[in-house]
């Protein structure tokens, strides 16, 4: 904890300033014109480190939080819980962007323009319909820009601070991948046939008498040994009859209850009695069962080889430079005037620039979504535009493809993903915390 009197003198200005609504020297012309106007003056609910959060701030807060659940049909807490839960989240975030800004983390106006630009490519508008969607719910589009350029820097933050600080030993992997198989292998699947009788709409007890002296004389004949998928093809009227009733594999989680409860009874090859539904009379035949385990082991993916060369954005380099820059080095690649691994080791940023930019085989998940995006839009021997993720701006090639299961690697790469985001979330609350610890915050009382 910061030492209070340290910071009497550093926040001298900020409290006098703050006074008349501002967060930040140089705001007293706004005082005096807010005292010109008649408008209330602002006063300090909270001092950061060598700022302060304003009662303005905080209620424009609670104000566009409110808005947003109501929207959402959330019930609303009560007032005064609301806002003391906003207030600690607001003290968190100044703290961060405190830290943020000591770090020289920022975000520059070309970055933040393709960030909205993305937003409102999800949302399927387009910028100016983005801007009336804002405004119509009581936010300016710069203050929602101001938004997105905090949420940014403070992802960049927590990337340094956190992410990059995660270990996951070979051990903890062990254990992880030890306890899923376990419960994988509880977990079936049912290879499965059937043979559907339809029952009519609106159909008259002799109707149904009809329909289900027909199931019957199916099941007689499979009793005496007819094949079930030529009895598909001759009697089911489900879709699938042609195909010998196969329907395939299925959990028992996405069938009706009363058939899996059916067939819980059977071992492969054997049928179901009769079963009516709301429709039809049903006889299922479960052709094979499996563990979800063995269902994983057999599955096989995609692998993409690449490699890339990365440009980081940082306070000396933007993102226009780190795009201009990739921009040449892919002319000088379609131009054949350069080979793709030297200008790797000598412009990426990150360590398989060693490698020339080598990031060996990829399995789908293994990049980021942009990065995943793009590559898979590329043939072999393409190389890409420069490609934004959180990273940086990347140039990507892919080398080749092929298919292969899931290999033991994979498998370890996956539960390492799982493990660590299981810890980044733990690690994340702990930081902020820490955060929130160091900081040196005061409370003045409202007063109103």
């Amino acid at each position: 904890m910061r030492n209070a009197s340290m910071h009497q003198l550093k926040i001298a200005a900020v409290l006098l300033c703050a006074l008349s609504g501002a967060s930040a020297p140089g705001a007293w012309a706004q005082s005096a014109a807010a005292a010109a106007t008649g408008k209330p003056i602002d006063s300090i609910a909270v001092v950061v480190n060598d700022d302060v959060i304003t009662r303005n701030e905080l209620a424009a807060r609670i104000k566009t939080v409110e808005r947003r659940m109501k929207a959402q049909n959330v019930a609303l807490p009560e007032q005064a819980d609301l806002q003391r839960q906003l207030l600690e989240r607001m003290i968190v975030e100044r703290a961060q962007m405190q830290l943020a800004k000591e770090m020289g983390i920022r975000v520059d106006d070309l970055t933040l323009d393709r960030a909205i630009g993305r937003i409102a490519e999800q949302q399927k508008m387009t910028l100016q319909e983005l801007r009336n969607q804002m405004e119509k719910e009581g936010t300016t589009f710069a203050a929602f820009r101001e938004e997105i350029r905090s949420e940014i820097v403070l992802q960049r933050l927590r990337e340094r601070e956190v992410d990059a600080k995660i270990q996951i030993s070979d051990a903890e992997v062990d254990n992880f991948m030890a306890a899923e198989q376990a419960a994988a292998r509880e977990q079936v699947e049912l290879n499965l046939a059937q043979i559907m009788v339809r029952i009519p709409d609106n159909a008259s007890p002799e109707q149904i008498a009809a329909r289900r002296a027909r199931a019957e004389e199916v099941m007689r004949q499979l009793r005496t040994g007819a094949d079930f998928a030529k009895m598909a093809g001759t009697y089911s009227e489900a879709a699938d009859a042609l195909k010998g009733g196969e329907i395939g594999w299925r959990s028992p989680e996405r069938l009706p209850p009363l058939f899996a409860e059916q067939l819980a009874k059977l071992k492969p090859g054997q049928v179901t009695p009769i079963i009516k539904s709301t429709g039809a009379f049903h006889i299922l035949k479960l052709v094979d069962k499996r563990s979800a385990a063995d269902a994983q082991a057999s599955a096989a993916v995609q692998q993409t080889h690449a490699r890339h060369i990365l440009i980081k954005v940082t306070p000396t380099v933007s993102a226009y430079d780190a795009k201009r820059k990739l921009a040449e080095l892919k002319e000088r690649l379609d131009n054949k005037a350069a080979k793709f691994e030297e200008l790797a080791r000598l412009f990426s940023t990150d360590g398989a620039a060693a490698k020339g930019g080598d990031l060996g085989w990829l399995y789908p998940g293994d990049t980021m979504p942009e990065f995943e995006a793009a590559m898979a839009a590329l043939k072999p021997g393409e190389i890409s535009a420069p490609v934004e993720t959180s990273f940086g701006f990347h140039l990507i090639e892919v080398r080749e493809r092929k298919s292969d299961d899931v290999s033991k690697e994979k498998q370890r790469n996956l539960a390492r993903n799982a493990l660590r985001e299981r810890k980044l979330e733990e690690a994340t609350e702990d930081w902020q915390r820490e955060v929130r610890d160091r900081a040196y915050v005061e409370f003045r009382a409202d007063d109103k």
